[in-house]
């Protein structure tokens, strides 16, 4: 069946639209400016070793991870929905990409946890395309990617598969979400990743509802980092976490640091702008400092 209007209202890039029907408020978007973020990371200056992080907004983080840089969920343009042409309709953003692509350092690996419109982009996709980078995707969902003039290797990646890449070790994480892109296509996969070295460890929890299968991750060796969404839960918890579950997925894999993503990018659901990393911070309660970053464009690093 082809993506038709209506489809629009269970299609993830029209949420948070008016009560006036999938596309109330779309019109006023037009004219809405896009905020600048308030910092900048830079990247450049970060060194070989250790453990380095920056948020670019919604699920895109910039990640050096001993010497290995990383690219989670890009979604850099202006607006996250249905690509044609050259032109995206769909959300516009709140705020603009920390980083655009140009600015971006020479990316090894992306990491693409399931194929919703917020998170696999195909416009910046393409703006990415290197012969030095790797798309290690979820189970069913490399089509979406060109594979002619493209990058140096596409892996598609299911629950508790394992790949390496250099010195990383990249597994494939079971999530309470679900992967179609135009309601139809059921059959494609989504993914958390669990990404280690010798000396490291971070979780990449995708998107997801509340779910113990986190507890998995545990080990002798800790989690330094758990990169986890806190927004778009109301009225979609069914789908996605609220910070409070979001913390305790953290607490469960272990993880000595949270980096709260999914918020603050895109109006895809009801709770106020703030809220998210509000109730985030409130979680952490007296170890506040355990989350890593609250603002679109900070860095973070664990030498």
């Amino acid at each position: 069946m082809p993506f038709s209007s209506r489809h629009l209202h269970r299609a993830p890039f029209v949420r948070g639209g008016s009560s006036r029907g999938p596309w109330g408020g779309y019109r006023a978007q037009r004219r809405r400016p896009i905020s600048r973020p308030r910092f900048q990371p830079r990247p450049e200056l970060w060194p070989e070793e250790g453990l380095f992080a920056a948020w670019l907004g919604h699920s895109t983080v910039l990640l050096k991870l001993d010497g290995v840089t990383i690219l989670t969920d890009p979604v850099l343009g202006d607006r996250c929905g249905v690509s044609v042409g050259r032109l995206t309709v769909g959300l516009k953003r709140l705020v603009a990409p920390a980083l655009d692509a140009a600015s971006l350092p020479p990316i090894d690996l992306i990491l693409l946890s399931h194929a919703h419109l917020d998170h696999l982009d195909t416009l910046t996709l393409r703006m990415l395309e290197r012969p030095h980078t790797t798309v290690i995707t979820a189970r069913n969902t490399s089509d979406l990617l060109r594979r002619r003039k493209s990058y140096r290797e596409i892996r598609e990646l299911d629950w508790e598969g394992e790949t390496r890449l250099g010195p990383l070790t990249i597994r494939g994480l079971q999530v309470r979400h679900w992967g179609a892109r135009m309601q139809t296509d059921v059959y494609r996969g989504y993914n958390g990743y669990l990404i280690e070295t010798a000396r490291r460890r971070v979780v990449f929890g995708g998107d997801t509802a509340f779910t113990n299968a986190f507890r998995s991750l545990r080990s002798t060796r800790g989690v330094d980092l758990a990169i986890m969404p806190v927004g778009a839960y109301n009225p979609w918890i069914a789908a996605h976490c609220n910070p409070e579950q979001a913390m305790r997925m953290a607490n469960d894999c272990g993880a000595e640091f949270v980096l709260p993503v999914h918020h603050q990018t895109f109006h895809l659901s009801r709770e106020p702008y703030r809220e998210p990393v509000e109730r985030t911070l409130a979680a952490a309660g007296a170890d506040s400092h355990r989350v890593s970053l609250t603002e679109i464009g900070q860095e973070w690093r664990l030498p």
